[in-house]
């Protein structure tokens, strides 16, 4: 009998499998991956490496220097850098890294003087129970009473003293950082060979002799000087204040070093066709970053 029940279990065991499939397979890994890179992405102050990019191009894109960017996130050699990688491209809000977070009004208690309530009845015009005046030894009477709250209401001499005389303060103004710099020369002879385009061209290519001088187009300090940096050949970038620096690429030689002040119209490199078809000079000026067309800084020629 039980030989006979075996089989007819077996059956029926097979026909329910066949009618519950296995669990599809869920690469967690790859959307765990995807989850913190688009966390990291979404970050203010943060971007996530990209293939392709190198610390060079990601500081020159978001107008940092690379030396500060490699600093931010503990990286030793600017050259190592991996996809996926979540990068600080901004400075932390105060020198020891953190975000500085003002303490609301709302979070603080308000203590209230003691007696404070007959006086502010007093100055509202309301009707306030009569007290013995303080001292102890001016017997009650209603004058006295009048005295006393006209004494507590008074302000006193030196606090209206203080209140009609303003009082010059000691702090200076911040000085404010040259947000926009003014003074700007050519960066080399020749003319605009390829203007400015938003999107497309991110600054403007002048035509040249190889050799030619490549001048610096404001004052600054030298941030970079590189080859790096994909499509720009032997780079110079230069520093002109907390938003604005400018970038000369495609240069034969370089004649300057990596935190090298320079003053304007300095000879910095000369005019080559590195990383390029044809003798030229590609000049930038970014702001925060961003490339803006250089004719609205340059003096008109």
């Amino acid at each position: 009998m039980n030989r006979l029940l075996l089989p007819a279990a077996l059956v029926a065991l097979l026909s329910a499998c066949a009618n519950h499939p296995p669990a599809p397979v869920v690469d967690r890994g790859s959307s765990t991956a995807t989850r913190v890179a688009a966390t990291a992405e979404s970050r203010p102050g943060f971007y996530t490496v990209k293939k392709g990019d190198t610390l060079y191009s990601i500081a020159l894109d978001h107008g940092q220097p690379y030396r500060d960017v490699a600093a931010w996130n503990n990286i030793d050699n600017p050259n190592v850098i991996r996809v996926g990688q979540s990068l600080r491209i901004a400075p932390p809000q105060d020198e020891g890294g953190g975000v500085v977070t003002p303490i609301k009004t709302t979070d603080v208690e308000s203590v209230k003087p003691i007696n404070s309530a007959p006086v502010a009845a007093v100055a509202a015009g309301a009707p306030t129970l009569k007290q013995e005046p303080k001292g102890g030894k001016q017997p009650y009477s209603d004058d006295a009473w009048s005295k006393a709250q006209q004494a507590a209401t008074a302000p006193a001499p030196k606090a209206a003293e203080a209140a009609a005389t303003p009082v010059a303060s000691s702090e200076k103004p911040a000085a404010t950082s040259t947000e926009e710099v003014s003074d700007w020369v050519w960066p080399t002879a020749g003319k605009v060979g390829t203007p400015f385009a938003e999107g497309s061209s991110k600054g403007i290519d002048i035509p040249a002799k190889a050799g030619q001088p490549v001048l610096a187009a404001s004052g600054g300090t030298v941030t970079l000087v590189s080859s790096a940096v994909r499509g720009y050949g032997n780079l110079v970038v230069i520093k002109h204040s907390q938003t604005l620096l400018s970038v000369y690429a495609h240069n034969s030689k370089v004649l300057v070093e990596e935190k090298q002040t320079v003053t304007k119209g300095q000879k910095i490199a000369e005019v080559g066709a590195t990383d390029t078809d044809s003798p030229k000079l590609h000049f930038e000026i970014r702001r925060m970053g961003k490339p803006v067309d250089p004719l609205k800084f340059l003096p008109p020629r």
